[in-house]
């Protein structure tokens, strides 16, 4: 039987103390930069380094804002107000995914506005750089012992302290694999295909949003919310499927556009 037994903080200068879930987020951001960097440099590119550096600070901005945000306002919309003071403890977890997808639409945005690139040309850019660091993000749950699974005999279930004495999924590391390692190279592949615009965000919106979809099944629902409906459908999946839906739709508007274009010329 495996126990999950480590501890969250990785080390402490003084009384200020540096927690993993911190340090996931700063490898996330980082492996984005350097990736982005990698992609400004490709034949045809109309990326800078400066333009990357610029991105990858506004998208930050806005995973964090929005994405805490999203989780007090999906997961835990009924916190007192007298512990509102809570927003800015996010080396505790609760971060939304969804939450932050919106931030970074509108960083996507604003960016799109200053350097008078169109939203999807930005969108299409960096979507390959997110599932790295949505995968580290799920390494820093699992170091947190946050977001597990349903109890399982599965062999290599975990027990989980804050989940109670029975071993359950690791569904964070399900996620590690299918929305970070999975999708990343699914998108990396398809970005080298010159597929045409919007094509790329589509992809990742339906990829993302299956594959969370999928693992929820295995995850134990927020305490706070429980199921939503039939006794299996959570807030996760309500949540995907507006991305599976937006992400399919965008492909099929994506290519059906380039099959116009392709007829006319």
């Amino acid at each position: 039987m495996i126990i999950h037994d480590i501890d969250p903080v990785a080390f402490s200068l003084g009384d200020f103390k540096v927690h993993w879930y911190g340090i996931t987020y700063l490898v996330g951001f980082a492996l984005a930069w350097w990736l982005g960097n990698v992609r400004a440099r490709q034949p045809g590119s109309d990326w800078n380094a400066e333009q990357v550096s610029d991105i990858i600070f506004y998208a930050a901005v806005g995973v964090i804002a929005g994405g805490r945000l999203g989780y007090m306002l999906f997961y835990n919309p009924f916190l007192p107000a007298g512990e509102a003071s809570q927003f800015w403890e996010v080396w505790k977890g609760g971060m939304s995914f969804h939450g932050g997808l919106i931030g970074v639409l509108g960083a996507m945005w604003l960016f799109g506005r200053r350097y008078q690139k169109s939203f999807f040309q930005v969108a299409d850019f960096v979507a390959p750089l997110v599932p790295l660091g949505l995968g580290a993000g799920r390494i820093g749950n699992y170091i947190n012992g946050e977001l597990w699974g349903k109890v399982s005999d599965v062999p290599w279930a975990i027990v989980f302290p804050s989940g109670g004495p029975l071993p359950r999924h690791p569904s964070m590391l399900y996620e590690f694999f299918l929305e970070g390692l999975v999708l990343f190279a699914l998108l990396w592949w398809f970005s080298k295909k010159a597929p045409p615009r919007m094509a790329i965000s589509g992809l990742f919106l339906l990829g993302y949003g299956g594959f969370r979809f999928l693992v929820e099944f295995v995850r134990e629902p927020d305490r706070q919310l429980g199921y939503l409906a039939f006794d299996w459908f959570t807030m996760g999946q309500a949540l995907s499927l507006p991305m599976i839906a937006g992400g399919g739709a965008l492909m099929w508007w994506a290519y059906r556009s380039a099959g116009k274009t392709a007829h006319i010329n």
